[in-house]
This record gives C-alpha cells, sequence and structure tokens, in this order.
C-alpha cells in the first residue's frame, strides 16, 4: 500500500515517551531544546509584522516561479550587507529551506545517488534525502581544540555515485563556522570531483564572538547552492519564506537556474503575502536579532560560570548558531542520561546519539531558552554529578 521511502519506524523514543508521560501529569519541565524563537520571549514588532501581510497586492494572481522581483531584490540586499554580490535572478524563493534542499536534491541526483553530509549535525538531511530517493553518507567534524571538517576523510567518502557535499555553516549544533581555508578547499575539491556544494548559512548571523564569517553566497570555484530564510534570520518560522541562491562557473551556474526555474515553477509554492511581506520582514531582522545575540551570549556566560565551579563537565567550543554541546563523563548512554535527566529532575535535553555524535559524553542545549529556565537547568544537570 505505501512506498518503501516512507517506510520509518513510528514508534516514540523513550525521552519522547518521558516527555509525554510528564506532560500529562502536570509536572514542570525545564526545557533547555527550546528554539522555537516565537516561545522564547522575544518582542516582536507585531503592528510592522501584520501590517506587512496586508497588501493589496496579495489579490492579484501573478505567478513567478524564482519569486516576486521585488522579494528577490531584498534577500540580494541582505546579501549585500554580508558583503556579497548576489543578483536577483541568481535565487529561487521556497517555502522553508527543507524545500530548498528538496529542490536541489531534485536537481542534482538520481534516485540512488548520493550526497555527503556532516557528522555531527541535525538529523533532517536523511529525511529529506529519503523523500527525493537520494542516499546519504557522512563525512566526520573532528574536534580538537575545535572543530574542523576531516578532509582525508571526506575525499575517501566521495564514490561515482556521489553529487554534492552539503556543509552547515556554521554547523548546528557544533558552531562550527567554516573557515576560509576549508571553504577554499571544499571549493577546490567539489570543481575537481565536478561536483555540487550546497551550504546551509540559517544560522549565519549568529556568530557568538566577532563578525560573521563570509557567506558561500557568492563562491564561484565550483557549483554552489545557498540555502538560508526569515525562519532564523528574522526569528520569524512562521512566516515559510525561504531561498537558494546559485553561484558558480557561469555555464553550470545557468544551466543550473533553467533547472530549478522549472522545478519551482511546477510547485508555485510560495504565496503571494509572504513574498510581498519578505522585504520588510527582512528589514526587522536587527532587532530580533539583538535580542536573540544578547539571549545567546548570556546563556553561553551562565553556561561557562557553572561550569567554572565544578570538574566533572565542560563544554566544547562554539562559534555561532543556537547551541552549546556539553561534554560529560560517560557513566551511561547519552540516550539513558537524558531520559534520567527529565524523569527525576525535570531537565528536558537531547543527547548526542541524535546528532550522530559518536560515543557517548555529549549532551546538547539550547542557547536560545529563556534565561531563568537555562540557569536552572543547567544546575540540576551540573548538580547530577
Amino acid at each position: 500500500m505505501f512506498a518503501d521511502r516512507t517506510r520509518w519506524n513510528l514508534a516514540p523514543n523513550r525521552l519522547s515517551q518521558e516527555l509525554a508521560r510528564r506532560r500529562a501529569a502536570g509536572l514542570p519541565v525545564l526545557d533547555l531544546t527550546a528554539s522555537n524563537p516565537t516561545e522564547c520571549g522575544f518582542e516582536y514588532d507585531r503592528k510592522a509584522i501584520l501590517g506587512s501581510l496586508s497588501n493589496p497586492a496579495a489579490l492579484a494572481y501573478s505567478p513567478e516561479p524564482k519569486g516576486l522581483p521585488a522579494a528577490r531584490q531584498a534577500v540580494a540586499k541582505y546579501y549585500a550587507a554580508h558583503g556579497a554580490s548576489v543578483a536577483a535572478e541568481d535565487m529561487v524563493l521556497t517555502t522553508s529551506t527543507s524545500e530548498a534542499y528538496s529542490f536541489v536534491f531534485r536537481l542534482l541526483c538520481n534516485p540512488g545517488e548520493t550526497v555527503l553530509v556532516p557528522a555531527p549535525s541535525y538529523p533532517l538531511f536523511e529525511f529529506l534525502a529519503e523523500l527525493g530517493d537520494v542516499q546519504v553518507a557522512r563525512y566526520p567534524l573532528v574536534y580538537d581544540h575545535g572543530w574542523q571538517i576531516d578532509f582525508h576523510a571526506l575525499e575517501q567518502a566521495i564514490t561515482p555515485a556521489t553529487r554534492a557535499i552539503v556543509v552547515v555553516h556554521p554547523n548546528n549544533p557544533t558552531g562550527h563556522f567554516t573557515g576560509p581555508g576549508e571553504a577554499q578547499r571544499l571549493g577546490a575539491l567539489c570543481a575537481a570531483r565536478g561536483i555540487a556544494l550546497i551550504a546551509d548559512e540559517v544560522f549565519l548571523d549568529f556568530a557568538l564572538a566577532g563578525e560573521a564569517p563570509r557567506t558561500f553566497a557568492a563562491s564561484s570555484q565550483a557549483l554552489t547552492f545557498t540555502l538560508s530564510g526569515l525562519s532564523k534570520i528574522s526569528g520569524l518560522p512562521q512566516m515559510k519564506a525561504a531561498w537558494v541562491v546559485t553561484s558558480g562557473p557561469e555555464e553550470w551556474k545557468q544551466q543550473a537556474l533553467a533547472r530549478l526555474e522549472v522545478v519551482a515553477d511546477t510547485f508555485l509554492s510560495m504565496n503571494a503575502p509572504v513574498q510581498l511581506a519578505l522585504p520588510a520582514l527582512l528589514d526587522l531582522r536587527a532587532e530580533f536579532q539583538r535580542q536573540a545575540l544578547a539571549r545567546l551570549r548570556a546563556n553561553l556566560a551562565e553556561l561557562d560560570r557553572q561550569l567554572a565551579a565544578q570538574n566533572s563537565c565542560s563544554r566544547l567550543q562554539v562559534e555561532g548558531g543556537w547551541y552549546a554541546v556539553l561534554r560529560v563523563p560517560a557513566t551511561r548512554s547519552d540516550e539513558d542520561l537524558a531520559v534520567e535527566l527529565l524523569s527525576t529532575r525535570g531537565v528536558y535535553v537531547h543527547p548526542g546519539h541524535f546528532y550522530d555524535f559518536q560515543g557517548d559524553g555529549h549532551v546538547i542545549v539550547s542557547l536560545l531558552t529563556r534565561d531563568a529556565d537555562f540557569s536552572g537547568g543547567l544546575r540540576e544537570i551540573l548538580a547530577w554529578y
């Protein structure tokens, strides 16, 4: 009756079961995984947001496969603020970065071909790939006084079936920004092997120290697809507005854009009100980012303060994004630890294996969590040891 690509194990895991049990019983939960910005206590300009969605032009249907020109020009302006010259014609608007991945996978891969994704990283890739009949293989990020790409392992992972390398900049959850040397090496590798580079930059604006590194959006070495959207940039995941920017050698870029336009034209998924609102919603990003960065940095400082008062746990280096990785004594599996913290202390965290960490002893916490919950939850975790 159903396709093999949907043959998932839909049974809830032990951590999800414990969370549901605790909430059903009305017991308190200190949620250190909180990452929905609309529920994290930030102030939004309600009048400006709602006003941007009431443009009378939305009453007319003007299908544009790549997205309305004014919306794409607003995205080009965003990249100009990052020092990158991006033409509005070189991008396609999508309803989410997940849809952008889907479009690019369809463009690049025949059924059964492969994309390489980093590990550790967010566990969404496997679902997106499976739905497109694409295979996922992993290449490692290694930690040695900071995160870095293991290029030897990456090159070993490339096969004749490999069509693209995914890089998350900064990585979720490690917070690793791809350094300039790494970016140059990735571009050269993809160009030499005739494969594409897919750069996920949803957290690009959230550097926790110094300025954000350069975007991949103007990369020219290899055929490159740069993905981002309002979900993180403006803290507006409900608006369902994202994009994919295509760059690289001109011949490949133009062929890719022509084919992407047909893919986008087939779905025409972007709605008019959000496209018309996109320039205003992007302009609102400065105030959201000011609040979010203050929260992220304050929580990271609180984490360091509490860690300094004990000797059992530490954190891994984080350069950007919304998460931190705690290194804890590997006295039990990460999943066992997460379930026990929730059941006995009411603290909800993600175990490292959710993100493909190798070995136990890793716990992931969201730095976007409200201050009091974050501080209280950390105290409970560290008191465990």
